[in-house]
């Protein structure tokens, strides 16, 4: 399998997350990428490739203009305002809050566009951001041109980031980005299959609406893991997209024989629905050490999901998105794409 990734994801690399009450270093980091490539190389997965330059034309497909436009500028603007450290939202819009206008401080605008305050920008996130899409992209391409499957090793992450928010790690959607292509392209329908632990909500809410996209994540329940406010069983999709939107939220310890059926009941949904493409927002944070998620799956459960997903036999691009018992996410991340192979 085809691997794509940037050495520009060096340039996000955050001094502080805000966890438990303190500032820590970010579960997210740059020696994610390390582990996973180290892995790759193991395993004898070494067609390992940069991307071209990035194409803003797919991410303005799914991206509001206005967010982009702050993505871009907000570092320049926050030391203009004689900012000394990150970008860290400090006060953000609430329940009953007029949402419609966006602060001219870049104080307030900065908390406009976030919905989770642990997600620090610095001064290399916008290029670390547009590198990780340009990797969902080459990615993209080899599939379209014909290959089976590829993997993006995006850093950083996407699949929190909504049209006009971003949180979780995560800036641009790069899942939600190929779905897209994949559609621009001529597939008439294109499924997300989302297996991180934290809930896609981002993916979700791009699609929400639409019945070309269908959406699946397996995830913490919402009443207990990030992301909180989405991903209960109940959100089926609203208007065009109603039907098309699969929630699978599971207990703290769940294991991998109740996670394995959620699975199994999201492909069997995806295949039900008739995709044409697919696309997997690859998280192995659901891993019994993961520091900040709750599921008890062991490193060989990977290898097996791997498999049931590549038994779907259809054109997949896996884009990388969580994943933090840091020595570990190199053996988990390879595992399900070997395990794809397998079949």
């Amino acid at each position: 399998m085809k691997v794509y990734y940037s050495e520009d994801h060096r340039l996000h690399f955050p001094q502080a997350e805000l966890s438990g009450g303190q500032f820590v270093t970010p579960y997210e980091r740059p020696s994610r990428v390390e582990y996973v490539l180290q892995r790759l190389q193991e395993r004898g997965m070494r067609d390992i490739q940069n991307p071209g330059p990035v194409d803003m034309a797919p991410i303005h497909a799914i991206t509001a203009p206005d967010y982009l436009g702050f993505l871009e500028t907000a570092w320049a603007e926050w030391k203009a305002a004689g900012m000394e450290g990150e970008i860290i939202a400090a006060s953000v819009p609430v329940r009953r809050t007029q949402l419609a206008r966006v602060p001219r401080n870049i104080d307030g605008k900065v908390g406009y566009y976030c919905l989770a305050q642990e997600t620090a920008i610095t001064g290399g996130t916008w290029r670390a951001a547009l590198s990780s899409a340009a990797s969902a992209q080459a990615a993209f391409s080899h599939v379209a041109g014909g290959a089976r499957s590829a993997f993006a090793l995006c850093r950083p992450p996407g699949h929190h980031a909504t049209a006009d928010m971003y949180g979780g790690y995560c800036f641009l959607n790069n899942a939600a980005m190929v779905a897209q292509m994949f559609r621009d392209r001529g597939a008439a329908r294109v499924a997300v299959l989302d297996i991180d632990f934290h809930h896609g909500n981002g993916t979700q809410d791009i699609f929400f609406e639409r019945g070309d996209v269908f959406f699946a994540s397996l995830h913490g329940a919402p009443e207990d893991a990030f992301p909180y406010f989405l991903g209960y069983a109940d959100e089926t999709g609203h208007g065009a997209g109603d039907g098309a939107n699969a929630n699978y939220p599971m207990l703290p310890g769940t294991g991998y024989d109740l996670w394995s059926q959620a699975l199994d009941s999201a492909i069997a949904r995806i295949k039900a629905w008739g995709a044409e493409a697919l696309v997997v927002s690859l998280g192995v944070d659901a891993f019994k050490d993961d520091p900040i998620s709750f599921f008890k799956l062991d490193s060989p459960d990977f290898i097996d999901a791997g498999r049931r997903i590549g038994r779907m036999g259809l054109p997949t691009v896996f884009c990388m998105e969580g994943g933090y018992a840091i020595e570990a996410v190199g053996i988990n991340t390879v595992n399900v794409l070997e395990g794809f192979e397998d079949c």
